[in-house]
């Protein structure tokens, strides 16, 4: 079998090879212009095994590989540096690294989405980030209406704040501006109109985003997002894993006898991290349970850390209900059981 260890960088790879039969190795730089990479790896006897760092725009490389007939396993970036103790940086030391640390099953792989996981992601966050220019859209608008004395906070963008807008007399090229703005505004508005259609069907579509929009706050969009992230809810012992892989725990440094805390690591998906916060400030004004926590956090914490709270809360509850295969409201008559631990302590 042939068990290959690849440093891997948008235009190039540097490969180191074992032939685990014959003991052979080897080393060599591959360009991907010229279908290089193609060629070398339709050279390599079918199922050999693949190791590379998680890094960015490497799609088509797991892809053409997989077509090939290989197997790919990818790594924690991170965790395979910290177990290189040499100050030596190369990259052909980086390839035969992850060539040793396979071959002494020493990789740290990472969980990774099929095909068909991958795509639906690029939907959720296609979405997610035409949202993101519309608002910056709106706050250009709402700049051009302050200015000139115009103040309709969220009213603005009903048909009357717009027709108002439209009617403001402004410099030429105030005018110019705000025509553009508001063109942009209305494709923005048809083009998220349609991804939210799909994000809507493609939810339906899937059960366990049906079992997690059953909690009051999760829709569609949160409750993709939430199963295309996590996948295999079983790979997760503890909801406080769960929490920890969206960085939803706080930092520590600690040493000594002395426990120092401070914000979250944001060491996870910033996407779903984002939708929770959103979805928690909806679950608080529906989830008696929810908005009781959240006021007690406000009297004491800063409003910012409390949605935080809140939001990890709710993690924690979606992955137990997809652990469970149990909806809202029987989650919450599990929760407040005295027979059983409570999830959100988890």
């Amino acid at each position: 079998m042939m068990i290959i260890g690849c440093d891997f960088h948008p235009s190039w790879q540097q490969v180191a090879w074992l032939d685990s039969e014959t003991g052979e190795t080897g080393e060599q730089k591959v360009v991907h212009a010229g279908g290089e990479a193609r060629q070398f790896y339709e050279q390599v006897p079918k199922a050999a095994l693949i190791g590379m760092e998680a890094t960015g725009n490497s799609q088509w490389f797991v892809e053409l590989v997989e077509d090939l007939g290989h197997e790919i396993w990818i790594g924690d970036a991170a965790q395979i540096r910290a177990s290189y103790v040499r100050k030596q940086k190369t990259d052909k030391r980086d390839a035969a690294h992850i060539l040793k640390l396979v071959v002494e099953g020493r990789f740290p792989r990472l969980w990774t989405p099929d095909r068909e996981q991958r795509d639906l992601r690029q939907l959720v966050l296609h979405r997610h980030k035409l949202v993101g220019i519309r608002s910056r859209v709106k706050n250009e608008l709402q700049h051009l209406s302050l200015n000139k004395g115009m103040q309709k906070k969220r009213t603005l963008w009903s048909q009357a704040g717009l027709q108002l807008l439209r009617e403001l007399s402004l410099k030429p090229w105030a005018s110019c501006r705000r025509a553009d703005l508001l063109g942009l505004l209305g494709m923005l508005d048809e083009q998220i109109g349609k991804l939210d259609q799909a994000v809507q069907k493609a939810a339906e579509q899937h059960p366990q985003a049906r079992l997690l929009m059953t909690q009051p706050g999760v829709g569609p969009n949160t409750a993709l997002a939430f199963v295309l992230t996590i996948g295999d809810a079983s790979r997760f012992a503890r909801g406080k894993q769960v929490a920890s892989y969206l960085g939803l725990i706080p930092r520590e440094e600690s040493s000594g006898g002395r426990q120092k805390l401070g914000a979250i690591s944001k060491q996870g998906n910033r996407l779903v991290r984002s939708l929770l916060v959103e979805a928690a400030q909806i679950a608080v004004r529906y989830d008696p349970e929810f908005r009781k926590q959240y006021l007690h956090r406000c009297h004491q914490k800063p409003k910012g850390v409390a949605k935080v709270a809140a939001a990890r809360k709710l993690a924690v509850r979606l992955y137990w209900m997809l652990r469970t295969q149990v909806g809202y409201p029987e989650i919450v008559r599990i929760e407040s059981s005295p027979r059983v631990p409570r999830i959100g302590a988890s």
